[in-house]
């Protein structure tokens, strides 16, 4: 079976598609990488793949905490963007202007919120049904 393999002009954008697959696909136990084409594009493939060595893979971020606004302006631009910046950018940009200015000023624990949202959901950190009891116990530490 051929692995897919995507391309992606820019490299901050191929490493945000690649850290989301891995991701997505981390029931399966799958890592997705980027590495650079001979084209100047990048691909984003399955990790590890038989045409490609390890030193070729660009280093993915453990996670998004160093993340800039510049970084987050070329997102709201993007013609095409990926879904889940899609999805986060468009639950910030319709909120009430005044509800983003009280989150902020009072610190606001939205992971909180989103932990709690989690646990009322019954599923484990890989979407995997535990119930809602264990699911608190995930969720609410």
């Amino acid at each position: 079976m051929t692995k897919k393999i995507r391309r992606q002009a820019s490299k901050e954008k191929a490493i945000d598609r690649a850290i989301w697959l891995t991701f997505k696909h981390r029931r399966k136990l799958k890592n997705f990488g980027v590495v650079q084409s001979s084209q100047g594009d990048c691909l984003i493939i399955e990790h590890p793949h038989a045409s490609f060595s390890e030193s070729e893979f660009e280093p993915l971020p453990d996670d998004y905490s160093q993340m800039d606004y510049s970084h987050i302006k070329r997102i709201g631009m993007d013609e095409d963007p990926l879904m889940h910046w899609e999805e986060i950018k468009g639950m910030v940009s319709t909120m009430h202007g005044e509800v983003l200015r009280f989150i902020l000023k009072y610190n606001v624990p939205l992971e909180k919120f989103i932990r709690f949202e989690l646990a009322n959901r019954g599923h484990d950190e890989n979407h995997k049904w535990v119930g809602f009891k264990k699911a608190e116990e995930i969720w609410l530490k």
